[in-house]
């Protein structure tokens, strides 16, 4: 059983390069701090309105939003609730797409995979052949946008345009650590549902789940007997449709750094802001091509997480522990036991910039003697 211990409050603080939580703005942090009012008045009415609104705006769609509190992983299970009746093909290249799968398990659909060995990507023309030949008629193709765990990028706007030959099966995304870092045009391509939490590419603190959805998934949705009772579409839509509100108590703080971050974002651009992050993943893989190697798949590699491969063989535990302890910097280890010291992982993603890696990757060097 795990200690119990005191929080303290003299922890030194830590600039944090892993896959979220990510570097939060002095200024975002602080909107947190505002008196509390009620989710009823009409206070809540504006805030809501305006952070709803702002992300169609920011992700330039036209399909409706969610914000809930709660983590992506909310809309990755109503998702699946809400839109399967009974088949599901799950597209598994990493530790988060076999969770969907697992998730889809659990709530007892019918799961059919289409497995690639870690750090492989998912390949449209392997989706559009499951399809072309399977007896199975699926309600919902999913995929992992940013497969974290392998530093994987998945081409979800291919995949999207090969799920929409098939007009009743719907594609899910999770967008969860690229969302916000990385541009994609989620009507262009048939994306149905697209989800994320705001901790990660957002540079929010934690504790809200966004999600995009299309008519098309709302309708089918109205139509089921088995949508979910807190992320379901047409509940969640419908109330915001009638009183621009949440149906049930939001995190007020999150949602008021929420607003305060996404006028940054709106400031920035979209499209700069992919440029941003675009840089610093060039960098990173750059980078690790000088004195490792990367894991992920050529040409697939992920705009906002790095996952390296170590064939140095330096003690990757060690090297996290002594760049936090003597650079106040924090970077991941390999994901679970099925990486752990082969690999190691940098999130450059939210408010980072090429330089800021800079910072890490040399403290990096120093304390691995590169």
């Amino acid at each position: 059983m795990t200690e119990t211990r005191e929080y303290r409050a003299d922890y030194p603080e830590k600039t944090l390069y892993i896959p979220g939580p990510t570097e939060v703005r002095e200024d975002v942090a602080e909107s947190m701090c505002e008196p509390m009012f009620g989710h009823r008045m009409d206070r809540m009415t504006d805030l809501y309105t305006t952070i709803v609104e702002d992300t169609k705006d920011f992700l330039d769609t036209d399909n409706d939003v969610i914000v809930l509190s709660g983590s992506g992983t909310a809309f990755m299970e109503s998702a699946i609730q809400n839109l399967v009746d009974e088949h599901v093909l799950c597209t598994t290249c990493g530790s988060f797409s076999e969770r969907q799968a697992n998730v889809a398990e659990r709530l007892g659909k019918s799961v059919d995979t289409l497995e690639y060995e870690w750090g492989k990507a998912v390949k449209p023309e392997d989706v559009r052949d499951r399809l072309e030949v399977s007896d199975t008629d699926y309600d919902v193709v999913t995929c992992v946008m940013n497969e974290s765990s392998t530093g994987v990028r998945n081409p979800v706007e291919a995949i999207g345009d090969v799920v929409s030959e098939y007009p009743d099966t719907y594609f899910v995304v999770d967008a969860v650590s690229s969302l916000g870092g990385d541009a994609v045009d989620i009507d262009a391509h048939g994306i149905d549902v697209i989800f994320t939490s705001v901790q990660k590419a957002f540079a929010m603190p934690p504790g809200l789940a966004v999600c995009v959805v299309s008519d098309d998934a709302y309708e089918r949705e109205v139509a089921s007997d088995s949508a979910a009772w807190y992320g379901g579409f047409q509940r969640t839509i419908d109330y915001y449709d009638r009183k621009g509100q949440t149906h049930s108590t939001p995190a007020i703080p999150i949602m008021l750094a929420y607003h305060t971050q996404m006028k940054h974002m709106l400031d920035e651009g979209h499209d700069a802001r992919d440029q941003r992050h675009r840089e610093m993943a060039e960098y990173t893989r750059e980078w690790a091509r000088e004195h490792f190697a990367l894991f992920p798949e050529e040409g697939y590699e992920s705009q906002t997480v790095a996952c390296i491969e170590n064939t140095r063989g330096i003690d990757v535990a060690e090297t996290i522990e002594t760049v936090s302890e003597e650079y106040d910097m924090v970077f991941s280890n390999g994901y679970g036991s099925q990486l752990g010291e082969q690999t190691f992982r940098i999130g450059h993603m939210g408010e980072h910039d090429v330089e800021s890696i800079r910072a890490l990757t040399d403290a990096i060097e120093d304390v691995a003697e590169l």
